[in-house]
């Protein structure tokens, strides 16, 4: 794919594969330049790349990927290979394992994870793999080719959608396959995503019929006659089928070669696929068709051993029989394995079994695993499918894998223990533990209204009290993790009215009770609880402690008491710190950020957030990954950083989806609005209101930050100029003085526009309101100076008081906010007309810290002001960055590059940045984009050019 030149390392040809056409080779020229493209781009410009490749069975998928792997293997790239199969959805991360040379994970190989007793390793293996292939990578170019990963487990494919773009900046290539189908499944998900990403998809389809006559010369060498080429037509374009066919017309004497041509000597040859395969294992004796059709069994990759062991027969036994297949073409040595040659042929093999022979040999199979002790997950692939319901055997095998792939894949873990229920008959005492392992792997795998659907099935067999509390214990936790307190609420308290239940379950209940109604906004149903858990610390779990201080923490800060709520948290944290799993996954350090967001102290919130997500990461809470960046990006607004703060909303809102984790989607969903509405693109900020309408709606505002987000969507539609609507949707905090106090201890721009707004519309008393609760909230926490401008603020505004209103634009703690104040106290000026130069002043210091903060619709707004002043700054001026090139990076930007240079990888860079690693990505991309340059290397080199040249 590559020639090499004099001067230095290879090349794309442009032409293909740049070797002779081999059997089977042919019509691939458009594929086999993208292939060229991407490691040319590897070698020559230290570019990554992304290549998927899809089709129907047998159109040449895996014969693509060899050949990326040989013109690699060519020019020196580290290879990385990894293949699934139909049995790799039960041992989790099975590919990408294979490809780094490291077995699959199971909770024995994986104890160096930082908690021997964690429930979930996936975050742990996924950054384990993170800093593998980033260690390889940074010696060279690399290639990782994974094939039909329409098998591959969750857990793969959910690292590999985080770690292809992760790693997008190293000369690294990816090649991934899948056989396309009837059943999408996750894989076209994960193709669909890495497509948008930026990788290269191609659909592999028939070849044509140019191509179909390439391959008969190739294979017959000779010409082929008007009788070949029609059949070839009628066999379709699937190189291994016409391969198949061609060479088997050889083998039987069936072509006569004459003069360079070939000519059929019979025309009873086949014409279906079934056949064609079927022709080239009528050669074998009965006696080696019986021998792999039980080896079909075991798999399309299988052990000798455990063949022999299926057959009872020693292994020894076995080699003519293996030997005769081998020579046939019909399987091929695979390392430690024997392998059938084409999944079509194994297909062929196992479907001449009929269904009760089929279902005895897994049987046998699973049985056969099991006898040898270890791990039950390799039986569990043939017990699942063709075990009988009430099998006790069997089932204790299914219960026993359910526990080894937990922390590596509970969705897999979840698919075995849902098939373990449906075999257990409704009276089998198992099967209540069963159906209550399920719903918690649904839970931890993200499948949260199967969790919900399971739970409430279960629910409707005849319980005990205490079973029947602890399954809607575990239904109202996915019920919160969905998004749904108010049901959440429900259950909880329907558990906690079972009679005789144990502490235990009595705690959990009240854990997530007060959990769901602090998400829920209704505490009150929950705080005579909450004050008599706490007051009896030594009676109480500390998961239904660090759940009580969190409600407490709530009701405090809703009733306007900021210090008292703040240690109300920290008390969740202590407690949670101090308990089991349980009680940690709470992650109330979350909860405490975002109280210290509100208040505007980000250098301890930045502090907390960090060291949540590596606790999150550490305790393998996968189904909260997402919620760190969810709060960073609030966090990000409030510091004036709209980059960031998208960059942050973005990333979580991907994993949310991906997970279904929804608790906390809100946060990212508004601060997109703001930053989009900011920034002046409205439509954007349109589309993220409607988004955020109908979750809304759905949920019913019962989730984490809707009253915080319903006045964000109230500062659109203002920003769309519809004052009826923003005034409609902000009447609750005219008129409601819980939710009132609430919002302005929460957001101190929220005084300020809602006073502003009540004022435009001719609602004095309702701004009154306002700036009267904000001047409460600042007389009581007066060590909070957030509060306290955000209060001389509103105040200002009510009363044309411009003193006040240059007061908060001093005082107040963010960029974006002092300039706010500042256009309000230049705008009162210049209403009063009185001192011209002192409104030219405040409004250019609010046009000023717009521009800095990237907030160019209000600057526009700023700038008309100044205009109408008599001062004109235009759009752009020779002072301002460019869009691209050197000059256009901002400081960041600048820090990332250096960063780069000195080698550090992106979470190294995060660290020394002391910003997240999503944050170190975007950046990098921005930095990618304005310089027109795709790698790390590309970068190092500008970098050094620039640091050279301005020693100079």
């Amino acid at each position: 794919m590559f020639h090499q030149t004099a001067a230095g390392p290879p090349v794309a040809s442009g032409t293909g594969p740049g070797r002779p056409s081999r059997p089977g080779w042919r019509g691939r020229d458009r594929e086999s330049r993208t292939i060229a493209d991407l490691l040319h781009a590897a070698v020559e410009g230290d570019r990554g790349g992304v290549l998927l490749v899809e089709g129907r069975s047998g159109v040449g998928k895996s014969r693509l990927l060899a050949e990326a792997v040989d013109s690699a293997a060519e020019h020196g790239f580290m290879l990385l290979q990894g293949a699934a199969d139909e049995s790799s959805r039960l041992r989790p991360m099975e590919p990408l394992m294979t490809a780094v040379g490291e077995p699959p994970q199971t909770p024995q190989t994986a104890q160096v994870a930082p908690y021997p007793d964690i429930a979930d390793v996936r975050l742990w293996l996924m950054e384990r793999l993170r800093s593998r292939l980033e260690e390889r990578v940074a010696r060279g170019p690399m290639l990782v080719v994974l094939d039909d990963l329409h098998w591959a487990d969750p857990t793969a494919l959910l690292a590999l959608r985080s770690l292809v773009p992760e790693l997008a900046s190293y000369p690294l290539v990816w090649t991934l396959s899948r056989t396309t189908g009837d059943d999408p499944g996750d894989a076209e998900r994960l193709f669909d995503f890495l497509e948008a990403e930026g990788a290269t998809r191609i659909a592999l389809q028939p070849l044509d019929a140019a191509a179909r006559a390439e391959i008969a010369t190739d294979v017959l060498g000779a010409e082929p006659g008007p009788d070949l080429l029609t059949l070839a037509d009628e066999a379709g374009g699937a190189p291994y089928i016409l391969v198949e066919l061609f060479e088997g017309l050889l083998d039987e004497g069936a072509v006569e070669i004459a003069d360079g041509r070939a000519r059929l000597t019979s025309h009873q040859v086949p014409q279906r696929v079934q056949t064609v395969v079927r022709r080239r294992l009528d050669k074998l004796s009965p006696r080696t068709r019986h021998v792999l059709e039980v080896a079909a069994i075991l798999g399309r990759s299988f052990p000798v051993d455990d063949l022999a062991d299926m057959l009872s027969e020693p292994a020894s036994a076995l080699l003519p029989e293996l030997e005769n297949a081998q020579a046939t073409g019909v399987v091929v040595p695979n390392g430690d394995l024997l392998t059938f040659r084409h999944h079509l042929m194994w297909r062929t093999v196992a479907g001449a079994l009929s269904q009760p022979t089929r279902m005895a040999l897994h049987r046998r199979a699973g049985e056969m695993l099991l006898a040898r002790g270890g791990s039950a997950i390799p039986a569990a692939g043939h017990l699942m499918r063709y075990v009988r319901p009430g099998d006790t055997a069997a089932l204790a095998a299914l219960d026993q894998a359910v526990q080894e792939v937990l922390p590596t894949s509970p969705q897999t873990a979840a698919d075995l223990a849902a098939r373990a229920v449906e075999l257990t008959a409704p009276t089998d005492l198992e099967r209540f533990d069963r159906s209550v392992t399920a719903v918690y792997a649904l839970t931890a795998g993200g499948r949260l209204a199967e969790a919900a659907e399971l739970a409430r099935t279960a629910l409707a067999q005849t319980l005990r009290p205490e079973q029947a509390a602890r399954l809607r214990y575990e239904l109202a936790y996915a019920l919160m993790l969905a998004g749904r307190p108010a049901d959440a609420i429900t259950e909880a308290e329907q558990a906690l009215a079972e009679k005789n239940i144990s502490d235990e379950i009595r705690d959990l209940a009240q854990y997530v009770l007060f959990r769901s109604v602090f998400f829920a906004f209704d505490h009150t149903r929950g705080q005579a609880r909450a004050e008599a858990v706490v007051a009896a610390p030594q009676d109480h779990s500390q998961a239904a402690l660090t759940g009580a201080y969190l409600l407490l923490a709530h009701i405090r800060w809703t009733e306007g008491k900021a210090a008292e709520a703040i240690a109300h948290n920290r008390m969740a944290v202590r407690a949670a710190a101090s308990g089991p799993i349980r009680a940690q996954h709470a992650h109330p350090a979350l909860h405490l950020g975002a109280l210290l967001t509100n208040l505007r102290q980000l250098d301890e919130a930045e502090t907390v957030l960090r060291a949540t997500e590596d606790e999150i990461t550490a305790l393998g809470h996968t189904v909260h990954a997402p919620s760190p960046a969810l709060f960073r990006a609030r966090l990000r607004l409030a510091a004036s950083r709209l980059d960031d703060a998208a960059a942050e909303a973005q990333a979580g809102l991907a994993m949310a989806d991906e997970l279904g984790m929804h608790t906390y989607t809100l946060l990212g969903i508004t601060v997109l609005a703001i930053v989009a509405m900011r920034r002046g693109d409205l439509d954007t900020a349109a589309r993220q209101a409607e988004r955020h309408d109908s979750l809304y709606r759905e949920t019913q505002g019962m989730m984490y930050g809707s009253l915080w987000s319903t006045w964000a969507m109230a500062t659109v539609a203002e920003a769309h100029g519809d004052l009826g609507k923003a005034l409609e949707s902000t009447h609750v905090f005219y008129t409601d003085p819980v939710r009132r106090r609430w919002l302005l201890i929460t957001e101190p721009n929220a005084a300020p526009w809602l006073t502003r707004t009540a004022l435009a519309t001719g609602h004095r008393s309702a701004a009154e309101a306002i700036t009267t609760t904000a001047g409460e909230l600042a007389a009581t926490n007066p060590e909070f100076r957030s509060l306290a401008a955000a209060a001389t603020h509103a105040h200002g505004i009510l009363h044309g008081d411009s003193e006040a209103l240059a007061c908060a634009a001093t005082n107040h703690l963010s960029a974006w906010s002092r300039a706010s104040a500042a256009e309000d106290l230049g705008s009162l000026l210049a209403r009063q007309d009185t001192d011209r130069t002192a409104a030219i002043s405040a409004l250019e210091q609010a046009l000023d810290g717009y521009r800095q903060t990237g907030a160019l619709r209000d600057a526009t707004r700023a700038r008309a002001r100044l205009r109408d002043l008599g001062v004109r700054h235009p759009h752009s001026t020779s002072t301002e960055r460019p869009d691209t090139g050197w000059d256009s990076l901002t400081d960041t930007e600048l820090k990332v590059t250096a960063l780069v240079a000195q080698g550090l990888t992106n979470p190294q860079i995060a660290d020394q940045m002391f910003v997240s690693a999503h944050t170190v990505k975007f950046h990098l991309r921005q930095v990618f984009r304005k310089l027109g340059i795709a790698s790390r290397v590309e970068l190092a080199r500008l970098a050094t050019e620039h640091h050279t040249t301005d020693t100079h």
